[in-house]
């Protein structure tokens, strides 16, 4: 048995055995791998692509999927006496909290795999997502050059978590004040792009849209990045905030082919952390 919190957790060669997985998965092996198993789930009931994903994943796996609203586990009762009932009838537990620390205090209680669907601080499943996308386009895209456009937030750490792990070079493009300790950034995407390969962004909030002005990933800042560069931000986007609406509708973009293998890899992550 094994969790999925931070990819930090892992090697490598886990990261690579749950793109195995994948692939077998598209094969149709493990059709009935959750046959009588219930796996719970904590989402808000904002969760659009990840919840649909992991849903449908653990009904094509044969499995029961149970879910409750991520506010159940605000309440008073403690976590370890939650966690305490659950190991009666739950086989896994899939959360989405703000809180990573609930989803590791869930982890100490809990005798079945925990996995991490997003906090505030990391997002796991989507990174690992389009790394698999990345590995079906890309000789070896380890060997690429990444820029994160975006604030100090989930997404960017995700992918200076997966930078860790995999060995990549990740740079930032983003206002002042926005900065992910222990990586280059700059303030501006024409000078950011320039020999990168993977541009990846998330969303902004409203107000801080004004400090991120030059940041934007537009279709003239990508024809300054390396030949074959491709775009993957981050959904939700918004077009005219963090990117432009040209270059989301340019061949750049890779965005809904990426998003596609949401299922599959999250599929994955349930069978090895089940059978490993």
């Amino acid at each position: 048995m094994k969790n999925l919190i931070r990819l930090t957790d892992y090697h490598t060669n886990g990261i690579y055995d749950i793109f195995n997985i994948t692939d077998e998965v598209g094969q149709g092996k493990y059709k009935d791998i959750l046959k009588g198993k219930s796996v719970v789930l904590f989402f808000p009931n904002s969760s659009i692509r990840t919840r649909v994903t992991f849903e449908k994943g653990i009904y094509l796996l044969g499995g029961q999927p149970i879910l409750f609203p991520s506010e159940t586990l605000d309440k008073k009762e403690d976590l370890k006496d939650v966690c305490g009932y659950l190991n009666n009838w739950a086989d896994m537990v899939v959360v989405r909290h703000k809180d990573i620390n609930a989803i590791e205090k869930m982890s100490q209680y809990l005798s079945v795999p925990v996995i991490n669907a997003m906090t505030d601080i990391n997002h796991p499943c989507e990174v690992l997502t389009d790394m698999y996308a990345l590995s079906k386009i890309r000789r070896n895209f380890v060997n690429d050059k990444f820029l994160f456009c975006g604030k100090n937030g989930n997404i960017g750490l995700a992918w200076k978590e997966a930078s860790t792990v995999m060995g990549f070079k990740l740079e930032q493009c983003c206002g002042n004040g926005y900065e992910i300790e222990g990586l280059v950034s700059h303030s501006n995407i024409y000078e950011a792009i320039v020999g990168k390969d993977i541009i990846c962004t998330d969303s902004l909030p409203s107000d801080i849209l004004d400090n991120f002005k030059e940041c934007m990933v537009t279709l003239e800042a990508m024809q300054m990045a390396n030949e074959g560069a491709i775009l993957n931000p981050c959904p939700p986007f918004y077009r005219g905030e963090e990117v432009s609406a040209d270059v989301i509708d340019s061949d750049y973009f890779v965005g809904y082919e990426f998003k596609k293998h949401l299922l599959n890899v999250q599929q994955a992550i349930m069978i090895y952390c089940l059978t490993r």
